[in-house]
């Protein structure tokens, strides 16, 4: 069985479609906030799982907040910490601590489109495509080996706000799955590609 600590600062909706996943050899061993009024704090201390919240504007810097951070999530010994919606940039210690079990999802096809805004960049870039990536978090924001990605269309009549609902559909299928294939051991990092063992068929040839 792996413990995961699940890392949130709002509603966490991605955190509620990993916990209602069910993934086999998985436990949700607790979720964690910088934010102590985010709704998902309360949407899981209702299913029993641990909670805890720490506010970032308590501590003097990000690097003292980290550490906090680092001894809460520890105290849970996780084998992967998931970050779903946590809107901190992480410094290069905390990402060395959790190196390859540290895994992010992020709002764009990457590398395009990283940092905050992700959806009014596409549209105003004129995109046809735009999408999620979920991948292992390093120190570089949003740089991380890939280990999986969903394309959704981007329509005439989208804004920001439809076209993210479109993409969030996306995360929540593709997040548990990948979770699922770090906890079935398929994944391994090789420079900066991630191998998938489930996916090591090639897809069906295109036709005409």
């Amino acid at each position: 069985m792996k413990n995961i600590v699940i890392l949130i600062s709002g509603r966490g909706s991605n955190m509620q479609a990993l916990v209602e996943a069910n993934i086999p050899d998985a436990r949700i061993a607790a979720v964690l906030s910088n934010n102590p009024q985010a709704a998902g704090l309360a949407w899981a201390a209702e299913r029993g799982i641990a909670t805890a919240a720490l506010n970032h504007r308590d501590f003097p810097d990000r690097a003292a907040f980290d550490r906090a951070m680092a001894d809460k999530i520890d105290a849970h010994a996780p084998d992967l910490v998931v970050l779903a919606g946590f809107m901190r940039i992480l410094t290069p210690e905390f990402c060395r601590h959790y190196e390859n079990r540290l895994i992010n999802i992020h709002p764009s096809l990457l590398p395009a489109f990283t940092g905050l805004h992700t959806h009014q960049r596409a549209l105003d870039e004129g995109c046809r495509i735009a999408g999620c990536t979920v991948h292992f978090a390093t120190a570089e924001l949003d740089n991380g080996p890939i280990i999986a990605q969903a394309a959704v269309p981007v329509l005439d009549g989208d804004d920001a706000d439809t076209l993210a609902a479109r993409v969030l559909a996306a995360e929540h299928q593709i997040f548990p799955q990948a979770v699922a294939d770090f906890v079935s051991g398929s994944l391994k990092i090789v420079g900066k590609r991630v191998i998938n063992a489930r996916r090591r068929q090639a897809p069906p040839a295109l036709h005409a």
